[in-house]
C-alpha cells in the first residue's frame, strides 16, 4: 500500500465574492515539490471571468489516466522485450451528463502513438500490451469512467 496526496489552495483575489467575478485560479501542490498553477475549464465557467493560465481539474482527470496508461504500457512492452523510443497520447475526455443525470467525465478516449525500436509488435500484439496496460492502471481501476483505446 502507499498513499498519495496533494495540496490545493486557492485565495480570493476579487474584491466581491460573485459567482461571476471570483478567480478560479489556484495551485496543485505535490509532495515532489512540483506546483501546477490550477484553473477552472472555461467551458464550465460564465464568460465573464477572464481566464488564467493553468489546468483544469478535467484536464488533470485526462492527463492522470492517460499518464498511468502510459506508464504501465512502457513496463509490459519493456517485460516482453519490446524496445520503446517514443509515446506520445493526445487523449480526450466527454464531459457530459451520465445515467443518473449528474454531469461526469463518462468517457477518455486514448489515442497513444509508439515507436519502437528493432522488432516492433505485430498489431494484434500492440493491442495486447495496451489491454495489459489498461488491466494494470491504477487509476483506470479506480474510476468508473468508459475509457477507449484507439493506438495510432
Amino acid at each position: 500500500m502507499s498513499e498519495h496526496s496533494a495540496t490545493i489552495e486557492w485565495r480570493r483575489t476579487t474584491p466581491d465574492f460573485s459567482y461571476r467575478t471570483y478567480n478560479r485560479s489556484h495551485a496543485w501542490r505535490f509532495d515532489s515539490g512540483v506546483e501546477v498553477p490550477g484553473r477552472a475549464s472555461p467551458a464550465n465557467v460564465p464568460s465573464t471571468l477572464a481566464q488564467a493560465p493553468g489546468v483544469d481539474p478535467e484536464e488533470g482527470f485526462v492527463a492522470a489516466i492517460s499518464s498511468c496508461h502510459m506508464l504501465w504500457f512502457l513496463h509490459v512492452a519493456c517485460t516482453h522485450k519490446f524496445i520503446v523510443d517514443r509515446y506520445s497520447d493526445h487523449a480526450a475526455g466527454v464531459l457530459e451528463k451520465d445515467r443518473d443525470g449528474g454531469m461526469a467525465i463518462t468517457r477518455v478516449t486514448l489515442r497513444p502513438a509508439v515507436v519502437f525500436s528493432g522488432a516492433s509488435p505485430a498489431r494484434e500484439q500492440l493491442a495486447e500490451l495496451h489491454e495489459e496496460a489498461h488491466k494494470q492502471c491504477f487509476i483506470a481501476n479506480s474510476v468508473k469512467t468508459e475509457i477507449v483505446i484507439e493506438p495510432r
